[in-house]
């Protein structure tokens, strides 16, 4: 979409780079902020307790999901020796970043509530198109990061619901396949017309639509 919206649309194409890297950028530096707050300056020292996107960017996350919809950004450290309580304390610092996501999808959705009821004119189009775009991308990776699928965040919650002995077999299948199965799905959604990750996709649009106040499919089409 990228490449098509740089020739069609420039504005609409930096307004997706700029979307993709805020969305990042508060992700990571909830995992890092809510890390000090546990007890761990690891992040910290890192220089990763900021919101300057080139301190949290990976290049080769980054442009696989300019381009192609799928990437990450570099990963923020932590020390779990350094937690009050490391096993819960882990979880906490993990779905930072899926909640980080999902308010800042709810500020936007609520400032592009505020943009139509003021009456939206041609001055705006940039900025309806670019909250609209931030709340998909927010959505979208708060749903897809909760995957309980390592490395994700979810699968710091899944590892320690299911901690019992009883569970090893599981969590074993879980550490060692799931990546493998995670990879597969990804590589055929890139590859075939099937939309895969519709668990993602769908929430994310429904959840967009009650955010906005409209639907937000069609405001992109409408724009792209």
């Amino acid at each position: 979409m990228f490449l098509y919206l740089l020739q069609t649309s420039p504005l609409i194409a930096l307004a997706w780079v700029v979307a993709i890297l805020v969305s990042l950028t508060v992700h990571e530096f909830s995992h890092a902020l809510v890390g000090r707050m546990r007890g761990d300056h690891t992040a910290e020292r890192a220089g990763r307790l900021t919101l300057n996107p080139l301190a949290h960017l990976d290049l080769y996350g980054f442009i696989p999901l300019l381009l192609l919809g799928f990437g990450w950004a570099k990963p923020v450290p932590f020390n779990p020796y350094n937690l009050k309580n490391p096993k819960w304390d882990s979880v906490i610092i993990a779905l930072a970043g899926p909640l980080s996501n999902f308010l800042l999808a709810i500020v936007a959705g609520f400032m592009l509530r505020g943009l139509f009821v003021a009456g939206v004119g041609m001055e705006s189009l940039l900025l309806v198109i670019f909250l609209v775009l931030l709340v998909i991308l927010n959505l979208s990776l708060m749903l897809f990061n909760v995957i309980p699928v390592h490395p994700l965040d979810g699968s710091k919650l899944f590892f320690a619901l299911f901690d019992a002995p009883r569970y090893e077999e599981l969590r074993r299948f879980v550490a060692e396949r799931g990546p493998q199965l995670l990879l597969i799905l990804v590589v055929l959604s890139l590859l075939t017309d099937i939309d895969i990750f519709f668990f993602i996709t769908y929430p994310a649009y429904v959840l967009c639509d009650a955010l906005t106040g409209d639907s937000c499919i069609g405001l992109l089409s409408s724009f792209i």
